[in-house]
């Protein structure tokens, strides 16, 4: 019989920064806010009443949550970019759908046609990933970049789902009204 041992070396000072700096972030609904945590300490909040527009960057078509990399929240005067990893897609957009079709402020835009600066942009200056790590910024820094992105919307994921169906039907975009 083989036997197996594992050696567990303690932590390095620079494991333990390194671990720290990932942390576990998360975002939910509290009343009318939005809270963000990392590591189950909250460090920052959203008012609803504030967000002017939301925008989904997705990578490929943008039809299945994984797609999905990060959102652009346009405050009346700030940008928070949240990363998928907070969950800001999936709890916050998806919890409460009937605030989203009301405010009808969620764009969506491509990866590829909706850039961050590089200064935001996650890794290795040559293995840089095109997602951000959470951060809140003056609304002036991003906004002159963003009139530039062809964004979609507003649509709700339930309203963009009904018209990538509807567009996908046979004569999507014909007449077909009889005319005499």
């Amino acid at each position: 019989m083989f036997r197996f041992s594992f050696d567990i070396e303690p932590l390095t000072s620079r494991d333990k920064r390194r671990f720290e700096m990932s942390g576990n972030w998360r975002t939910a609904w509290q009343q009318q806010d939005i809270v963000v945590y990392r590591n189950d300490r909250e460090i920052d909040r959203v008012r609803s009443a504030e967000i002017a527009r939301v925008v989904l960057v997705h990578r490929g078509e943008g039809n299945s949550p994984g797609d999905l990399v990060h959102a652009v929240v346009v405050l009346e005067d700030d940008c928070v970019i949240f990363p998928a990893d907070t969950g800001f897609a999936g709890r916050v957009l998806f919890e409460r759908q009937p605030f989203w079709q009301h405010k009808a402020c969620v764009y969506w835009a491509r990866l590829a046609k909706a850039p961050l600066p590089w200064r935001l942009r996650r890794g290795v200056w040559f293995l840089r990933s095109a997602t951000a790590s959470y951060i809140r910024m003056p609304r002036a820094e991003l906004g002159a970049l963003m009139e530039g992105w062809p964004l979609q919307g507003p649509q709700t994921w339930d309203q963009r789902k009904w018209n990538q169906i509807e567009n996908s039907r046979p004569f999507a975009g014909a007449d077909t009204r009889l005319r005499a």
